[in-house]
């Protein structure tokens, strides 16, 4: 569990970053000595403009160490999800941000493993795969069966694929915002 300061910090970084991105500069989080913001960290920074998803990238793999993943995802999520146009800079102020730590991703045996609103799943057959993070269920009122079905269809895949066919693998993730760590 990461500390009120080290998520501040983080969330501080995330901003930062966004704010650069939507400007057209380029960012480097600050220096730390801090060991747990220096641990690689599988990360995803999601975007969120009055109650709207507005961007969300990340990784399942710790590749770069937390700061530095946090920085990169946060720049990402303003201008490379395919989903949105870049944030344009008066947009920055009207964003909220959230920042999701990954545990390592366990393959699921049985689907009866699967707790909503704690795991989060990926569901992967082939070369299509499909992520969601643990509040996306919660967020939407879904039941286990559901959360699956659009996992699925966020891989690609018709919805019930996973009653027959490709792997589901689950994590967890400390999930945290601006909002509530009273960062502004």
């Amino acid at each position: 569990m990461l500390s009120h300061r080290q998520r501040v910090t983080l969330l501080k970084v995330a901003r930062e970053s966004v704010q650069a991105a939507a400007a057209g500069q380029s960012y480097r989080p600050p220096e730390t000595e801090d060991t747990e913001l220096l641990r690689p960290a599988a990360v995803f920074v999601t975007l969120n403009k009055e109650g709207q998803l507005r961007g969300c990238i990340g990784t399942v793999e710790a590749r770069q160490p937390m700061i530095e993943a946090v920085a990169e995802l946060a720049r990402s999520s303003a201008t490379e999800d395919p989903r949105f146009s870049p944030v344009r800079p008066a947009e920055v102020v009207k964003l909220d941000i959230d920042i999701s730590v990954l545990t390592p991703a366990q393959r699921v045996n049985d689907v009866s493993e699967i707790k909503v609103g704690t795991h989060g799943l990926i569901i992967q057959d082939g070369h299509r795969r499909g992520l969601l993070l643990p509040q996306v269920a919660t967020d939407w009122g879904w039941d286990c069966a559901e959360f699956l079905d659009h996992c699925c269809l966020k891989a690609g895949l018709e919805k019930g694929h996973w009653r027959n066919g490709g792997e589901i693998y689950s994590f967890t993730a400390e999930v945290f915002g601006e909002e509530q760590e009273g960062v502004t």
